[in-house]
């Protein structure tokens, strides 16, 4: 018989911070290290990424089934990456706001809705970023006004298929890995 006091391994956290060091921070991340004992008692090391915005995701669909994909260079992974339109929700931000804003941003599309289809976590072993996924509807096309960090080419293909170059590889990005399967399900697609 368990006390109903006792918090559950789901519930309780195994490990023990002595000492956190602030090593690096700018407005969007902070890393920091921590001298910690492990759940098994012995002292160790553990290194955290705080992200400062929540990471957005946004899959366009029009009545044609069909969706744009925002290919651009990044800089970490120094390669070229085919994603959904991607951002983060500033401070403050809705982040239907933010989903919307940054649609209009990255492809010229305005939506007249978006609906939240995923939360995630996109690498919770050294980071708490939390990322949210949405379905954008009603979309008009406008002008784009990508941030002066990005060169984006975007394309505009069926659903069915960005979601067959998940499936074989071709997008590798986790946001969108996820924001696209869970859409495929949604929309009954697959």
């Amino acid at each position: 018989m368990t006390d109903s006091r006792t918090p559950s391994l789901e519930q309780r956290n195994p490990w023990t911070i002595c000492q956190t060091s602030p090593i690096y921070e700018n407005p969007w991340i902070k890393i920091e290290h921590h001298d910690v004992i492990d759940p098994h008692g012995k002292p160790g090391i553990y290194g955290t990424i705080h992200y400062k915005h929540i990471a957005i995701g946004v899959i366009p669909i029009n009545d044609q089934l069909e969706t744009w994909l925002v290919g651009q260079y990044r800089f970490p992974l120094k390669f070229y990456s085919w994603e959904i339109p991607e951002g983060g929700a500033h401070a403050g931000e809705a982040p239907e706001a933010a989903a919307l804003r940054e649609l209009r941003e990255e492809t010229g599309l305005v939506a007249t809705s978006v609906e939240p289809i995923l939360t995630m976590y996109l690498s919770n072993s050294t980071s708490d970023e939390k990322a949210l996924a949405f379905l954008a509807r009603g979309l008009t096309v406008g002008p784009s006004d990508p941030d002066s960090t990005e060169e984006l080419r975007v394309r505009k293909l069926p659903f069915k298929e960005v979601y067959q170059m998940v499936l074989r590889g071709e997008i590798t990005d986790a946001l969108s890995i996820g924001a696209i399967l869970k859409a495929a399900t949604h929309l009954k697609i697959g």
